[in-house]
């Protein structure tokens, strides 16, 4: 039985054949042999030409995900397995399959996996869905995590706001294996931190900012470190580790606190001050009362989930470096960081441009950083170099 069809607009197909795994609904001319949602389907340009496999999902933006360029190649249990086994090599080829540190093992796009992510942390693995159709096949990619890794257990999480972009209905839980007893340790550059894979931001921890926070500590010693959306704390550490005098964390979220305060202290790590509270309050605070800082690292969540949302986050940003420029001493380091893949290099270089001038000081731009290497980015789809860090002296 032949597949469903895609059949694109004339003129829309450049950038499919380039191997661009995002097919939006306004490239689409029609649909035949009425796929249903999550159904593999056959994409052909205008002309009649096929181009790729992919999955469809027709309450999504991105309406077909594509995952083969062949046309014979069915996107079955033998395919998704070999893709993890190559997701799984570079990792091993990077050290960071083991059991002691955290590592992104496979990562959407990059992987050839679109729509999902797996971490894995000790014995454990962390599957995190954000297209409906692969949700739809999580049982057979459990199974083939528990044929290739052999996990303690597996563990699904979901991310906010996906559900409604993509009609997936999925809870947290445990789906193979059995549940860690409370966190997990990790290692990561020589400190421990403590997990907890049902709680928290993302997965459990941010991995992909592993060398950035290695980077930014390297610029701590004898100075005052201002770690602004702290979380577990990671830059506060890595900063006292390296030889800062203070470090002060900021977070809305209390448990995240209380993980970062108990990391310092598992760590042997001090002096540091963790403040509870709204992060563009809390900055405005400060610099009411004059404190000064000779490392400040701003790493907010995601301010654009969508296009229309752009010219509101590129607000945002300007705000929130304005306020961490205020903070810095003369000759001060900025680390600037951005996770939201519609904002570019580019767009952030704009920003501490604008801040610059505003304030009346000038930037040096020292280094341009993206996540450690088990986040890899596809050179077909860019939109996978999600997150920048901007690592500044300021005059």
């Amino acid at each position: 039985m032949s597949l469903p069809k895609i059949i694109l607009k004339q003129g829309k197909a450049k950038p499919f054949y380039r191997r661009h795994p995002w097919v939006f609904a306004g490239a689409i001319s029609k649909t035949e042999n009425s796929p249903t949602d999550g159904a593999e389907v056959e994409v052909f340009s205008s002309e009649g030409n096929f181009i790729a496999r992919g999955l469809y999902n027709s309450q999504s933006k991105i309406q077909v995900r594509l995952y083969t360029w062949n046309l014979d190649q069915p996107l079955d249990k033998d395919f998704f397995k070999s893709k993890f086994q190559n997701a799984i090599k570079l990792r091993n080829d990077l050290g960071l399959n083991n059991n002691e540190v955290g590592c992104r093992l496979v990562f959407s796009e990059a992987d050839g996996l679109s729509g999902l992510c797996v971490d894995k942390y000790g014995k454990w693995l962390v599957m995190q869905f954000t297209s409906l159709a692969m949700a739809n096949r999580r049982e057979m990619f459990a199974d083939i995590l528990q044929e290739l890794i052999n996990p303690e257990g597996i563990y699904l999480r979901t991310e906010k706001g996906i559900g409604k972009l993509e009609g997936i209905s999925l809870q947290d839980e445990i789906c193979r294996g059995t549940p860690p007893e409370g966190t997990i340790p990790i290692q990561e550059h020589g400190l421990q931190f403590m997990v907890n894979l049902t709680e928290g931001q993302k997965t459990g921890y941010y991995l992909d900012q592993r060398d950035n926070r290695l980077e930014a500590a390297k610029l701590a010693k004898g100075r005052k470190v201002l770690d602004v959306f702290c979380y577990g704390g990671g830059f506060s550490l890595h900063a006292l580790k390296h030889g800062a005098i203070e470090t002060v964390g900021i977070d809305q979220s209390a448990s995240a606190l209380h993980l970062a305060a108990d990391n310092a202290k598992r760590n042997n790590l001090g002096p540091s001050r963790w403040i509870l509270g709204s992060a563009f309050e809390t900055l405005a605070e400060l610099v009411k009362t004059g404190e000064k800082f000779g490392v400040v690292v701003l790493d907010p969540p995601k301010f654009a989930r969508s296009r229309s949302a752009i010219d509101e986050a590129i607000k945002g940003y300007r705000r929130l470096n304005t306020l961490g420029l205020k903070l810095l001493e003369p000759g001060g380091f900025l680390i600037s960081c951005c996770c939201s893949g519609l904002i570019t290099m580019d767009m952030m270089e704009q920003i501490l441009a604008l801040v610059g001038a505003d304030e009346k000081r000038d930037i040096q731009v020292l280094q341009r950083r993206g996540p450690s290497p088990d986040h890899p980015v596809a050179a077909t789809c860019l939109e996978s170099h999600y997150l920048k860090c901007i690592i500044t002296r300021v005059m």
